[in-house]
């Protein structure tokens, strides 16, 4: 007999308002949640999952929303009712949830433990309306100390100190572990996990997913966990929803989602996550399966776009018959620590140290390791985005080391980076058009240099390129997957994925020969994802380009990589063949890397 549900949600809607319409984003959707139970909400950006628990909350901005439901119930208590100073009352005491951003849902001018001791001081403080039929009310001294054990809890280091830091000061991993903590401070009967390991590395996801569970079987806290990762939602889930454009379309348990798919919106969902068993040419994405492209699954995908031991080396022995494009030679990067009023230099932080590789044309090589291990500061250094402190550089036979003033710049012609959040690199105040034309531009490709600045109503603005080099512009958008209709759009018009694509097309825009991948794709989700991978793998084929990929996700770097780099704390610790170093490692680092993938670790 199924138990009672902690959380009964029936025929919930949300719609949104803009230019006066309004628009009906969650479609009457029904979400039951059992105490001591994890229900995976899964599905692409833009499917409804955040805003249906975010409406839950009223945490909606109510001047452009509208939430409507047959009931809400929590404890078997209706509160789709309820008054703000009611929900204020039931959010953090009776619902809480843990974003999926920490840096922006921690305030930055307050410390850590602060903001958790504030958590339970409005709900259990000596002010707190409810204190009267409650326990003894908490005051300041008490609620620091149970913040502390909380923080030790939840298994961050000198929780003494943490408590005392700016969120600055912490990395992503422990930012999160302190909005786990401000989360279950007033032991909630829900609580809701928006994405809480999205771009985290895989050992910082194992460890909070862990620790999302012990809570669960010590409190019997029901969860709601929001995802669109399904390798996540195996370990984490006991019941699965799948979201699709503000509907559920299909749920059960989470042997029947993940290994019985129905929906064809599932299966592709499933499909287009990188294998680690076999290498494909392509990865499937969702809109093949929803028109029908796989329905023979599994066994026509491996059969349509498996690579062949025989093609893989031969392909291999093509790529390292040749002299390397790239070599690193000892290559540090260091960065100095300095106290005191003269600012001496007391010791180094060695980002990079002693980091040698050579990268072939055509080659791709997969850069992976622990936020902190070094890897985007070797990219950066590569370029001399970032100076090196010691070793050299060579590209093309090339010391990019010894590089000044125009012979630099015409190195970085050769080698570009796409960037890993598509927000912060792109310009809004620039259309995507002209995003993509300043870099040709500035190194005076298909345009005449920067032309001068034309008044227009008051406003300094640059004047129109060049018909060509609009029409190349163009040209590259449509090779990337846009249309030349958008080159007149600003970044704020696209999507995540969209951006991202933005982002290499300007990186190929003055033709490079080597483009460094800095996380790209990290917080896309996996159908698009797979989208912008395909795209990188083509224009690889198509341009001759050579990549350096740098990533967490190691499912991704085998999928992407010829061979693979395993950084940690600025080190190399392992290089091989992708396939020999994934199936066989020989570094314990590597080891603990591969052991902590989704999908070969239990957490039950």
């Amino acid at each position: 007999m199924m138990a009672t549900p902690l959380l009964q949600v029936r025929n919930l809607k949300v719609s949104f308002s803009r230019d006066g319409q309004w628009t009906e984003a969650v479609h009457g959707i029904d979400l039951d949640v059992v105490a001591g139970r994890t229900l995976g909400l899964v599905g692409e950006s833009g499917s409804g999952k955040s805003v249906s628990s975010l409406s839950l909350m009223r945490l909606l901005n109510e001047k452009v929303s509208r939430i409507s439901a047959d009931s809400i119930q929590i404890e078997g208590e209706e509160i789709k009712d309820f008054t703000e100073r009611q929900m204020a009352d039931v959010r953090g005491k009776r619902i809480s949830m843990i974003f999926q951003e920490p840096m922006t849902s921690l305030n930055p001018v307050y410390k850590c433990g602060f903001q958790v001791a504030e958590m339970i001081l409005q709900h259990e403080g000596k002010t707190a309306l409810r204190q009267a039929q409650g326990p003894s009310p908490v005051g300041k001294k008490a609620a620091k100390e149970r913040v502390i054990e909380l923080f030790k809890q939840v298994m961050l280091p000198r929780p003494e100190a943490i408590y005392d830091s700016y969120p600055h000061e912490l990395s992503g991993g422990q930012k999160q572990r302190v909005m786990i903590a401000m989360a279950i401070a007033c032991n909630p009967k829900l609580l809701i996990a928006d994405e809480p390991t999205t771009a985290l590395d895989v050992t910082v996801q194992l460890e909070i997913l862990k620790l999302l569970r012990q809570l669960q079987k010590e409190t019997g806290m029901g969860m709601i966990f929001i995802t669109h990762d399904l390798g996540v939602v195996a370990e984490i889930a006991d019941d699965v929803a799948v979201m699709h454009n503000g509907e559920i379309l299909e749920r059960g348990s989470v042997d029947q989602i993940l290994n019985h798919p129905q929906h064809p919106y599932t299966q592709g969902l499933l499909a287009c996550r990188p294998p680690m068993d076999v290498r494909l040419r392509r990865l499937p994405i969702v809109k093949e399966f929803l028109d029908g492209q796989w329905q023979g699954g599994k066994e026509q995908i491996l059969r349509d776009l498996q690579i062949s031991d025989e093609e893989r080396q031969d392909h291999l022995k093509k790529l390292y018959s040749q002299p390397p494009l790239l070599k690193v030679e000892g290559l540090q990067t260091w960065y100095p620590l300095r106290k005191g009023v003269l600012g001496r230099v007391y010791d180094y932080v060695k980002a990079v140290d002693e980091v040698s590789l050579e990268v072939y044309e055509g080659e791709t090589l997969g850069l992976v390791g622990e936020s902190g291990c070094g890897k985007t500061t070797l990219g950066r250094s590569i370029l001399r985005l970032a100076e090196p402190t010691g070793g050299k550089v060579w590209f093309d036979g090339i010391e990019v080391t010894a590089l000044k003033g125009q012979a630099l710049r015409d190195f970085r012609k050769q080698a570009q980076i796409v960037f890993q959040d598509p927000y912060s690199s792109l310009n809004p105040r620039m259309t995507i058009g002209e995003a993509i034309a300043e870099p040709m531009r500035v190194h005076g490709i298909h345009g005449r240099g920067l032309r001068p600045a034309v008044q227009n109503e008051g406003k300094l603005r640059d004047a129109i390129c060049d018909n060509d080099l609009r029409d190349t512009v163009c040209e590259l958008l449509e090779q990337v997957g846009l249309k030349a209709e958008h080159y007149d759009r600003y970044p704020h018009e696209f999507s995540g994925g969209q951006r991202q694509r933005i982002c290499i097309a300007r990186a190929l825009a003055v033709n490079p020969r080597l483009v460094i991948c800095d996380e790209s794709v990290s917080a896309l989700d996996v159908s698009v994802q797979a989208q912008v991978l395909n795209l990188l793998n083509r224009l690889k084929e198509e341009r001759g380009l050579t990549y350096i990929f740098i990533s967490h996700d190691l499912s991704v770097v085998r999928f992407m990589s010829d061979r693979v780099l395993v950084m940690y704390n600025g080190r190399p610790v392992e290089m091989n063949d992708a396939d020999v170093l994934f199936e066989h490692p020989q570094n314990a680092y590597t080891k603990k890397l591969i052991a902590a993938l989704p999908g070969r670790r239990s957490l039950r």
